[in-house]
């Protein structure tokens, strides 16, 4: 009876973990302002708050319009005509950008530094993102395929080999080289909301650099 307990435990922290008891954990009531929120008209910078909880959809940011869209890839609903760099929980993909890693932890510091087309920049790889968990205590998880910027997507590192898993955020400053040539600055503070509830976003930006 003592190791069936256990057993139990085990799934319902794995279940709690992953958002499969959604009512209890992803979807919890927040008063987070999503959005392009706190935004410096003279320096072009800003803070986005962004919902990525939904496994199924990419959701999408437009620097330059200051535009947040979202589409349900499973459903093949359509790209926005217009966009920079996309979300898909901790995922990340361009729209025929490339970006690199930066040493700086600090907006000030990389444009203190300058430079901003120095250094390696990746572009997007194809790939496959999860967007099924229901079936993770069968073993096995439902994936869609998609354009992953690799680099980008290292903003949060997930260790899954402990329960619950460990969140670890990289806290460095990312230089995007948008498809038109311009350059955009990101750095990733938060991946929940105020009640601490995964699946949210947190970025500064600035753009143009």
């Amino acid at each position: 009876m003592k190791k069936a307990f256990c057993l139990l435990a085990l799934a319902f922290a794995l279940a709690s973990c992953n958002g499969i008891l959604s009512g209890l954990y992803d979807e919890v009531e927040t008063t987070a302002p999503f959005g392009f929120k706190l935004v410096n008209e003279a320096e072009g910078s800003g803070t986005i708050y962004l919902d990525v909880r939904d496994y199924e959809k990419w959701t999408y940011i437009n620097l330059r319009e200051r535009t947040i869209d979202s589409a349900n890839m499973v459903n093949d609903e359509p790209e926005p005509q217009h966009w920079d760099f996309a979300l898909h929980r901790y995922d990340v993909k361009t729209n025929g950008g490339a970006a690199r890693e930066t040493e700086f932890l600090t907006m000030d510091a990389l444009t203190a530094h300058g430079h901003y087309d120095e250094g390696t920049f990746v572009a997007d790889t194809a790939g496959r993102v999860v967007v099924d968990m229901s079936t993770m205590m069968d073993g096995y998880l439902g994936y869609h395929d998609s354009n992953i910027n690799m680099v980008l997507s290292r903003w949060l590192n997930v260790d899954t080999s402990t329960m619950p898993p460990i969140y670890t955020l990289s806290g460095k400053v990312y230089v995007l080289r948008l498809a038109d040539g311009t350059f955009a600055a990101l750095l990733f503070t938060d991946f929940m909301d105020e009640a601490s509830v995964k699946g949210f976003a947190t970025i500064k930006y600035i753009y143009p650099l």
